[in-house]
């Protein structure tokens, strides 16, 4: 794959931007190669906006026949060391859940972006926010791993931790969301892009490993250390001979020691995170009452907070920019 750079990056400046088109041009700065999706309320500008935007930068977009084969598509275009990345809302991450745990055992690094909505169902409401799938994709899937999930409040944040939720995926191997909802996802605000050379030096660039002999994330007997080679990419010497949907050792062959397995899917992200963890305090040096807030609310828990304070109630607020892991 073809992949040209003159119009991946906006001109510096301000831009009155949809949630969904940050999010869409948080990917494309932070090196989206490939988007698989399929259109669903309310995240469907983001397949709308990378439809088009992709191709001008000799990226793939595909629209799939439904959330399972989106899901598997942008696993498999990692594999082949595209940065992919899906966007889907409540009901069509119950779908992908099974590819979700597929993809944290072998270890595939890949950005979702779930736009939540009003559930249960797939009727109704479906234009209004809600967040209850932060339950949902730290649980999502079989089998006992570690995802990284960000939540964004506003439309500048979309752009910006996109970014990072790209960086995520690379460095720690594993699933990483974006919690955006209904009401944000169709927000418009002022987007500041910054020039191109201070993106390219946040960004972290899918290279080739240079150690070949290691292939998946392992435990350094000698230190306790959890190791995190670089991506294996098919059709390089660093490819693995096989790639296993059970337990397997860091060659990629089958292995028995299942809680050993496990221990490096959870401890690779978890020893890790002071690196991960995002938090914002407000006025909480004197707070009697923390409000724990993260996405869209933040803004109103800030507003209540200004307000409990003029009327004698010590408030704050500790913000979850990074919801898992917590």
């Amino acid at each position: 794959m073809s992949i040209k750079t003159d119009k991946r990056y906006l001109p510096e400046g301000k831009y009155v931007m949809m949630g969904n088109e940050a999010v869409a041009e948080g990917a494309l700065a932070a090196g989206l190669s490939f988007f698989g999706g399929y259109p669903i309320t309310p995240s469907t500008e983001i397949i709308e906006h990378l439809a088009k935007r992709l191709p001008e930068v000799g990226g793939c977009c595909m629209q799939m026949e439904d959330e399972l084969a989106s899901i598997n598509a942008v696993m498999g275009a990692s594999l082949a060391g595209a940065k992919a990345m899906t966007a889907t809302s409540g009901p069509g991450l119950s779908l992908m859940t099974e590819t979700i745990s597929m993809a944290a055992n072998l270890e595939i690094p890949f950005v979702f972006c779930d736009v939540q909505r009003v559930g249960p169902g797939s009727a109704g409401p479906v234009t209004a926010p809600h967040h209850n799938d932060i339950g949902l994709i730290r649980f999502a899937g079989h089998g006992e791993f570690q995802v990284i999930a960000l939540a964004p409040m506003n439309c500048q944040e979309l752009f910006d931790l996109t970014i990072t939720a790209f960086n995520f995926a690379e460095t720690y191997r594993c699933p990483v969301f974006i919690l955006s909802d209904a009401y944000l996802g169709h927000l418009h605000e002022t987007v500041h892009i910054p020039p191109k050379e201070e993106i390219l030096k946040r960004v972290i660039r899918r290279e080739l490993p240079q150690n070949l002999s290691k292939k998946f994330s392992y435990k350094d007997t000698s230190t306790g250390k959890f190791i995190i080679p670089k991506p294996p990419i098919i059709g390089t010497d660093h490819c693995p001979v096989m790639f296993l949907h059970s337990p397997h050792n860091s060659d990629g062959f089958p292995s028995n020691d299942a809680l050993g397995f496990m221990e490096v899917l959870i401890e690779k992200v978890k020893t890790n995170i002071n690196e991960i963890a995002i938090t914002e305090e407000y006025k909480l040096d004197d707070a009697d009452i923390v409000i724990i807030s993260y996405g869209l609310p933040v803004r109103t828990s800030y507003r209540a907070v200004d307000i409990a304070r003029k009327e004698g109630i010590k408030a704050g607020i500790l913000r979850l920019v990074t919801v898992w892991p917590f």
